[in-house]
């Protein structure tokens, strides 16, 4: 059958580029609270991840989710999860490139969060659900300590570099991976109204009855899980397999149907005298959970900054090369406009993101506690927006799934919902605030290290010191703290290391009400064309 027409005007691939050492911002950061050589260390890494085979595989990944096994073929119970191999490739990846657990075992590499935090944000941008079992081998780590002889058995696992899929006594595996069981069908957020009972034993184990409503990737291999003792919830660590080889009680009752983040398996879980060892203090298992939390919201805000940071790749590489009304998208003005909105709300994300990491390796505790929940609200809140506006750039095209934009969409809302959604993330930060006064000076010394250097920043600082100045009805205003706070946070960040025109923007949009209500309404003055150079990602080959 002949043509009926010639195929013009079609976007080529975007395969060739390099997310982590192409895209300046993410470049600029590493260097800045790390060094050059730790960011060549990651050029492997960067250009395998903008390669067609790794797009490969987060496609494959996704459009062959995770098939629960209950049972084998004679009626056992075996409740094992089968990943495509696509799956294998992605985890092996993220493992072997350090992006579990390995910063904890890093020694003298005083940059070991940032390099990882850089890599995990230029990594995920192919695939986004493998980053959820990643991100729990990497955060078990620092609340498994308070158990030294629960970390003496596993944190070598837990911080290495292999990856060894498959149920196996855990210290004879060469690599682990962790998961958590917090949330309860009648509490969600709520872990107190916990109901699964946790039982002392002679041998100084203890015996878990209940359910949990969310566990995810049910292959792993160890779980903080949380269970209810005389004292109080309390957190424990249960293994799929026991020490002496057999398997642990650990029935997975199905895997859960998401909008999103279809690669992962989240499951329903059934514990009938599931063995488990005390991690803290007994009836003190939330502080010792929050340990793995103040991490996991790290990463949130780290998988939210690199899922605007790949719409925003494909919208960029979409209007450089499509063309339309007798120009290139790029060169058109409202579509400068919305790219440069767009490239503002990314670097602003990925500054806070990698200055986050940066005060795990510099052990900013403090700053860390207040700083990463105003983040998570904020960063993680933000990136539907982003996304949607992403997708409309493309047009229809957008809306297909070749696109991979699909994709990115129904992923886009789970690290706001991930670990307590707006309202629990919200109130959190009132916590901080209230709780310890040493995070609320150390986040308002990193605020006040730009203050002067704008006149709508420090407005915008006067606005959210008279916020905390008044206590009347805190938690109804909880969300307008937050939010002011992490821009607080961004903008300080920005004006200190952005070009001008990237903090000028960010200014005048963000915090000085030169703005609409639909990103791509950047002031006049805005030297737009600036900024959607400094976004593009060029590709090779």
């Amino acid at each position: 059958m002949s043509p009926t027409h010639e195929v013009t005007n079609q976007v080529p691939p975007l395969i060739g580029h390099d997310p982590i050492a192409g895209d300046a911002a993410l470049a600029e950061a590493c260097v800045r609270h790390a060094d050059r050589a730790t960011l060549e260390s990651l050029s492997a890494l960067g250009r395998l991840a903008g390669s067609e085979q790794a797009q490969e595989w987060g496609r494959l990944a996704n459009e062959n989710p995770p098939r629960l096994r209950t049972h084998d073929r004679y009626g056992h119970r075996i409740d094992e999860v089968e990943f495509h191999p696509a799956w294998h490739e992605l985890m092996r990846t993220a493992v072997e490139n350090g992006l579990a657990g390995a910063p904890w075992a890093a020694g003298d590499d005083e940059h070991a969060h940032v390099r990882r935090a850089v890599g995990y944000l230029g990594w995920t941008q192919v695939e986004m659900g493998h980053g959820c079992p990643t991100t729990m081998t990497y955060a078990v780590v620092p609340a498994l300590r308070r158990a030294p002889e629960l970390a003496a058995r596993y944190e070598t696992g837990l911080t290495a570099t292999a990856y060894e899929f498959g149920l196996a006594e855990p210290s004879g595996k060469r690599g682990l991976i962790a998961g958590m069981g917090m949330t309860e069908k009648q509490g969600g957020s709520d872990v107190r109204a916990n109901t699964t009972r946790a039982v002392a034993q002679p041998d100084g184990s203890y015996r878990l009855t209940g359910h949990k409503w969310f566990t995810s990737a049910p292959m792993s291999d160890l779980f903080l899980v949380l269970a209810q003792l005389d004292e109080g919830v309390s957190c424990f660590l249960v293994p799929r397999v026991l020490p002496d080889g057999t398997r642990n009680v650990f029935h997975v009752q199905r895997l859960k149907d998401k909008l999103g983040d279809r690669s992962n398996a989240s499951s329903e879980v059934e514990f009938d005298g599931t063995a488990g060892w005390l991690v803290g203090e007994p009836g003190r298992g939330v502080p010792a959970i929050i340990e793995m939390v103040n991490m996991t919201r790290l990463d949130c805000v780290l998988g939210s900054a690199a899922t605007v940071r790949a719409a925003l790749t494909q919208a960029s590489h979409h209007a450089r090369h499509r063309s339309a009304f007798g120009a290139l998208l790029a060169d058109q003005p409202l579509m400068q406009n919305v790219l440069a909105d767009l490239a503002v709300e990314s670097e602003a994300a990925t500054a806070l993101g990698i200055r986050l990491a940066a005060a795990v390796d510099a052990g900013e505790a403090a700053f860390l506690r207040l700083a990463g929940a105003a983040a998570k609200f904020w960063v993680c809140k933000r990136t539907p927006g982003v996304v949607a506006e992403a997708m409309e750039v493309l047009g229809g095209n957008g809306y297909v799934e070749d696109s991979g934009l699909p994709r990115l969409y129904r992923q886009s809302p789970l690290n706001s919902i991930w670990e307590g959604s707006g309202n629990v993330i919200a109130l959190d930060v009132l916590r901080a605030m209230g709780r310890s006064s040493e995070s609320l000076a150390a986040v308002t010394e990193e605020i006040d290290l730009a203050r002067g250097a704008d006149p709508r920043f420090d407005d915008a600082v006067k606005r959210l010191s008279a916020e905390l100045g008044d206590p009347d009805r805190l938690p109804l205003r909880a969300r307008r703290i937050a939010g002011l706070l992490a821009l607080c946070l961004q903008g300080s960040l920005l004006l200190r290391h952005a070009p001008a025109p990237v903090a000028d923007a960010f200014c005048a949009s963000r915090l000085g009400g030169d703005w609409g209500a639909v990103l791509g309404t950047l002031p006049a003055s805005t030297e737009v064309a600036a900024l959607v150079a400094r976004s593009a990602v060029e590709t090779v080959g």
